[in-house]
């Protein structure tokens, strides 16, 4: 086994500066309340009237409305940390969130990046590299090598042939659904490789690529995972994101259907090794591709997933909070046997965008109706009067429900959803509430795919 890198030692701190906006702004300021921490909001330009901004202890405008200019900036997020006082910073997601530069900048400002350290960081965020190590762990890979593209044609023709077509070719550096293109057959894979190396080099600033089996129905699958750095790890159940629009994930839930646990309980603990492995510290997402009973890793995400609150739902445990104390420093006040997962739950991305197009819809929400009840939860950072700006992710708020059964909690959320009514723009509400009225959806039957055949069945209608 690897020797586990030397972790530096995180200090307590009372003071926590979020590099984020919107929901997860909201949801990390609540957890820091919790813990008794203070907190720091910054914004842009264009967020300056934000909700949260007037609950946080300081509110610091850092930039401009462009994200490059101010959610993107590490300098003045650095700088604001340092005139407010933080001794932490938590980045959300998205954003800087995954950047290894970023995370070692702040610890050698004398701060604490609340997230893994640079190197966890840096291994996992390449695709080549995250892949090598999990095989070393033991977590079950996709089809394919371990290593970057060659150059040469002939060695390229053969390594597809090897694996069997149709392959995917990635990019290594790549996310969030770019850097992507299938081949099905030999004539079209020289053309696919230099598309997307120059689409890897223009979005991710390297043109390295790596092949790989494309599975053909695959359910998209993830384990969270939570370290600390006193040599204790723990995966808290299993998701099921498998609804995507674009590699977009638009529904998630937990636990994932139909897997029975002694399928997933070798993989979970396979995730929890390769954590200890390379010295992961924080709350991770193991993302797999599942088909005919098999695992295969494709990626982990170093950071707080958007649907985290569905494992939190079902296994009690608040990430949030869990992610900021193993960050001061304190070991996990859990232990594997400790996880019990209970009930199923449902999350929906309400998203500012035409149900029918899915263009984004900026504006000014004029009515604001939100569900209440048991076993329903919203995560939101809007209000009735709430300016809709077109510089960000179109994500609004997200609805969450939990029941003792699925199909309790799919009624839950109809029902939710119903009880759900913005106006002033538009939402993708209309789209959400005929995708939960459909029979295979209700019936656990749909893969990665599913959701873009459902969409195109619907408007040739």
């Amino acid at each position: 086994m690897p020797e586990t890198p030397e972790q530096p030692a995180p200090e307590l701190f009372d003071t926590v500066l979020i590099a984020n906006r919107g929901e997860i702004a909201v949801r990390i300021q609540r957890a820091c309340r919790e813990l008794g921490l203070k907190t720091v909001a910054i914004c842009s330009e264009a967020d300056r009237q934000a909700p949260y901004g007037s609950t946080a202890d300081s509110f610091l405008c850092i930039g401009p409305s462009s994200a490059a200019k101010s959610y993107l900036n590490q300098d003045a997020i650095l700088l604001a940390a340092r005139l407010a006082g933080a001794g932490a910073i938590h980045p959300g997601y998205g954003f800087l969130s995954e950047n290894a530069a970023f995370a070692d900048a702040i610890e050698k400002a004398g701060l604490v990046f609340i997230g893994p350290i640079a190197s966890s960081i840096a291994i996992m965020g390449d695709k080549i590299s995250a892949k090598r190590a999990m095989m070393a762990a033991g977590v079950p890979c996709v089809p394919g090598p371990d290593t970057a593209l060659p150059d040469d044609p002939a060695t390229i023709e053969r390594i597809a042939l090897e694996i069997g077509y149709p392959i995917i070719i990635k990019a290594a550096g790549g996310g969030g659904g770019r850097g992507m293109r299938v081949v099905p057959k030999a004539d079209l894979l020289h053309e696919a490789i230099a598309l997307t190396r120059e689409e890897a080099r223009k979005a991710f600033g390297s043109p390295s690529l790596y092949m790989e089996k494309f599975l053909e129905h695959p359910r998209h699958i993830e384990i969270q995972v939570i370290c600390d750095d006193h040599g204790n790890a723990a995966w808290l159940g299993h998701r099921d994101c498998s609804m995507q629009r674009r590699h977009q994930k638009v529904v998630e839930e937990a636990p994932a259907a139909g897997i029975a646990p002694d399928i997933i309980q070798p993989v979970g603990m396979a995730c929890v090794q390769a954590c200890l492995q390379i010295g992961y510290r924080g709350v991770g997402t193991f993302e797999f591709l599942y088909e005919d009973g098999a695992f295969y890793f494709i990626e982990m995400n170093t950071r707080l997933q958007v649907e985290h609150p569905v494992t939190e739902m079902t296994s009690g445990v608040d990430i949030v909070q869990a992610q900021i104390r193993v960050a001061q420093g304190h070991a996990l006040d859990l232990a594997q046997g400790d996880v019990t997962c209970e009930g199923h739950s449902f999350e929906c991305r309400i998203n500012a965008e035409d149900p029918e197009t899915f263009l984004p819809s900026a504006g000014v929400v004029t009515h604001l109706a939100l569900p209440a009840g048991p076993g329903i939860r919203v995560d939101t950072h809007i209000h009735s009067g709430y300016k809709v700006s077109p510089y960000y992710d179109s994500l609004i708020a997200k609805l969450i429900v939990h029941a003792p059964t699925r199909a309790e909690a799919m009624a839950r959320m109809r029902e939710a959803l119903a009880g759900t009514e913005v106006e002033g723009i538009s939402t993708n509400i209309p789209f959400l509430r005929a995708l939960f009225e459909d029979g295979a959806f209700a019936q656990g039957e749909t893969d990665i795919h599913y959701l873009e055949q459902w969409l195109k069945l619907r408007r040739a209608a």
